[in-house]
């Protein structure tokens, strides 16, 4: 995932994880889409991240991002919690975060 990935980077990707048969493939959420029609058909999976890549984003924002890459496609949402929360031992609000976002 990285951030200067190209629309030609992502078919690539996507061109590879179909003829290695992958078990997923990690996007931006910007291209979900793209890695969707890509890959129809092939059983791979889209994975997309909610936060990244600091976590510093709040619970909704977070929450609206995974909302939004399930609806363009996405298989799977990872999240990068709120670092600055977990070092801080506000474990409830990562754990709010986390029930908001799911």
């Amino acid at each position: 995932m990285r951030a200067e990935a190209t629309e030609e980077d992502i078919s690539k990707l996507c061109a590879e994880a179909r003829k290695h048969e992958f078990a997923a493939v990690c996007v931006n959420p910007a291209y979900v889409r793209l890695a969707k029609q890509c890959l129809a058909g092939s059983g791979v999976k889209i994975c997309t991240v909610a936060g990244f890549p600091l976590g510093a984003t709040s619970a909704s924002v977070k929450a609206f991002e995974a909302r939004q890459a399930v609806a363009d496609g996405a298989d799977e949402i990872d999240m990068v919690i709120h670092v600055g929360a977990l070092k801080s031992g506000a474990y409830e609000k990562i754990q709010q975060e986390i029930r908001q976002v799911r």
